[in-house]
């Protein structure tokens, strides 16, 4: 059930727009600021808020890749996977990651302290390999920035 501080915010964004569907992203960002998720539950609860059907919300939930269905740890590590990251060095990035933290794409470490997922694009193919933790982004990387970079983070 969405609180009623969650229910202020995404009424208040509704006002904005000329019908309350179009306020269904905003909700979902909402949503996830307080929860640092997005459940099915929540998703329902949207759905009727905005008279959209669940699967409606759903199919906008799933559309963005920084909307998480499903619990993330504190800090989520996307990698841009695109041609040009793959052609500048992600694959070793992965890698290194992937070993460093324990964890494969989709998982999230057991202190929950990382997060680590694909994204298609971070728009950065002049300076890559590129990727983001949290809202943070970084580029040019090599295994020894992100050494450094992980541990800025807690």
């Amino acid at each position: 059930m969405l609180t009623e501080e969650e229910k202020k915010e995404i009424l208040e964004e509704v006002k904005h727009y000329p019908s309350p569907a179009v306020a269904s992203i905003d909700a979902l960002k909402i949503v996830q600021h307080h929860r640092g998720w997005v459940s099915d539950e929540s998703v329902r609860d949207i759905a009727e808020m905005l008279m959209m059907s669940n699967e409606e919300v759903d199919s906008v939930a799933t559309f963005y890749s920084r909307i998480y269905r499903n619990p993330v740890g504190r800090n989520v590590i996307l990698i841009c996977d695109s041609v040009s990251c793959m052609i500048m060095g992600y694959g070793p990035l992965y890698e290194y990651l992937s070993e460093k933290l324990g964890i494969k794409f989709g998982e999230t470490t057991s202190d929950g302290r990382f997060t680590l997922l694909p994204v298609s694009c971070l728009g950065d193919c002049d300076h890559a390999p590129a990727i983001m933790i949290n809202n943070d982004h970084f580029n040019n990387l090599t295994i020894e920035k992100v050494e450094v970079l992980l541990g800025k983070y807690k």
